[in-house]
């Protein structure tokens, strides 16, 4: 490929990647409202779903965010109620996020979304093999890209 095709935005594997996360985050939107949340939200509530009581770092290194973007995302949530921010006993550097109450019945209400997403995401050209596989390919890269950050 030459240097003007290169530079044609249909040439790069980025757009489409940035413009199907767009898509995803849209396509959520209506399920999220229902809830009273936005997507990062959803997303630190699922890494407390699966392990409650983490810390600001292990949230920030799961979404592969700044604490300084994470930071004030924790204080949004917890002045709505979804989540509690304690010191750590052990380390009082460290603090721990919990869910509060209403952060914890929301995970039955957000059981429904993943799967109302695939049915979105599912189409005759589109079947789950090819959506793992490309989630499979999407983490690898992220992994490269992470490692990247640390040369």
């Amino acid at each position: 490929m030459n240097k003007e095709e290169q530079l044609k935005l249909s040439s790069q594997v980025c757009f489409p990647i940035y413009s199907v996360s767009r898509l995803l985050t849209k396509a959520y939107k209506p399920y999220l409202d229902t809830m009273g949340i936005t997507y990062p939200q959803y997303l630190v509530l699922l890494i407390l779903w699966e392990n409650d009581g983490v810390t600001v770092n292990q949230i920030t290194s799961k979404l592969h965010l700044n604490t300084n973007t994470v930071s004030p995302l924790l204080k949004r949530m917890e002045k709505s109620g979804l989540i509690a921010r304690n010191r750590s006993i052990s380390d009082e550097r460290s603090v721990l996020i919990g869910l509060t109450l209403r952060g914890k019945e929301l995970k039955n209400v957000a059981s429904d979304v993943p799967d109302k997403l695939l049915q979105v995401l599912l189409t005759t050209n589109v079947q789950l093999p090819d959506i793992m596989n490309l989630k499979d390919t999407l983490e690898e890269w992220i992994e490269v890209l992470r490692e990247q950050k640390h040369k």
